[in-house]
C-alpha cells in the first residue's frame, strides 16, 4: 500500500456519514436533476457507498431497477440497511471488474468515486461494457485542484503549514485530473460520444467549529486518516490554526461551499 493511500481510510460507514455523506447527498440531487433522465430505466452504480447517490436514484428517477456495487462490506453493510426498495440490489464488486452482464444498464453511473480507482480508463471501459448501445454513462468527482471543497481546503492549508509534508497526501495535489478540462477528457478519449459536463455546487454550513472539526478525527477518509497518525501535540496546534482560519456568521456558524464537476456520454 503506498503512502498516499494508506490514508484512504473508507471503511467507517458512520463515521463517512458526518463526514462527507452529507455533503455527498446533496450534491447527489444537483447530478440527477441534470442527468434528468426518463422512468423505468435500468440503473447500475459502480461505488455505491453508504447509498447516497443510491437513494437519490430511487426516490427521484423511477428506475425499473437498481443495482449499486461496492468493494468495501461496511459501506454495503450499511447501504442494504439505510436503502430498502424491492428494485433494489447492492452487491460486492470492484470497478475494474463489475459483476453484471454486458449491455445490460440504460443508465451507468458513479459519483465521488472515479478518482479513487487505481485505473480510471479500465474502470470506465467496464461501465461501457455494462452498458446498452445509447445508454448514458455519466460520473462526478469533487473539484479538488480548485479549492472546490471548502473545509478540505481548509484543514490541508493548515496541515501543510505545520507539516510540509503533508502537500502530497492532499487531495488536490494527487487528483490533480479532477478538473473540468481533465474529466471530459478522459471521459472523450474512453470513447463515450456526446461528452458535456457541468459544476455541481452545494453549500456546506457547519453549525459551529465542533460540527467542522469533530469527523477530522473519526478516521474515515484521507484527510482524518492523516490526522489520526498525528501525535497529540500536532493535533492540537492543527486545531488551534484551523480555527483561526475560518469564516464565521453572526450566528456562529461556518458557511462553506463544496463543488463537484460531472460530466456524462453516450455508449455507442
Amino acid at each position: 500500500m503506498s503512502q498516499q493511500s494508506r490514508h484512504d481510510a473508507w471503511r467507517a460507514g458512520q463515521s463517512y456519514e458526518l463526514y462527507m455523506g452529507r455533503w455527498s447527498r446533496q450534491v447527489a440531487s444537483r447530478f440527477v436533476a441534470w442527468l434528468s433522465p426518463a422512468d423505468r430505466l435500468d440503473w447500475l452504480e459502480v461505488g455505491s457507498g453508504t447509498g447516497a447517490l443510491s437513494a437519490t436514484i430511487l426516490a427521484r428517477c423511477n428506475p425499473a431497477s437498481f443495482t449499486g456495487v461496492e468493494p468495501a462490506a461496511e459501506f454495503l453493510e450499511q447501504a442494504r440497511a439505510t436503502v430498502v426498495d424491492e428494485r433494489a440490489q447492492f452487491l460486492p464488486g470492484d470497478a475494474r471488474a463489475l459483476p453484471v452482464s454486458d449491455g445490460s444498464k440504460d443508465m451507468v453511473v458513479s459519483g465521488l468515486v472515479l478518482n479513487f480507482v487505481p485505473d480510471r480508463d479500465e474502470a470506465l471501459a467496464e461501465m461501457q461494457r455494462a452498458a446498452r448501445a445509447g445508454a448514458t454513462v455519466a460520473f462526478y468527482v469533487w473539484d479538488y485542484p480548485g479549492g472546490g471543497v471548502e473545509f478540505l481546503q481548509a484543514f490541508w492549508t493548515a496541515a501543510i503549514a505545520l507539516d510540509p509534508d503533508a502537500q502530497d497526501l492532499a487531495e488536490d495535489r494527487r487528483f490533480a485530473f479532477c478538473t473540468f478540462a481533465g474529466l471530459t477528457a478522459l471521459a472523450e478519449a474512453a470513447g463515450l460520444r456526446s461528452v458535456e459536463g457541468t459544476a455541481l455546487e452545494v453549500p456546506t454550513v457547519f453549525r459551529d467549529f465542533d460540527d467542522l472539526w469533530h469527523p477530522f478525527t473519526l478516521g474515515a477518509g484521507p484527510a482524518p486518516g492523516y490526522f489520526a497518525k498525528l501525535d497529540p501535540g500536532t493535533r492540537e496546534r492543527l486545531r488551534e490554526d484551523l480555527t483561526r482560519g475560518l469564516p464565521r456568521a453572526e450566528d456562529g456558524s461556518i458557511p462553506l461551499k463544496a463543488r463537484a464537476w460531472a460530466v456524462r456520454g453516450r455508449v455507442g
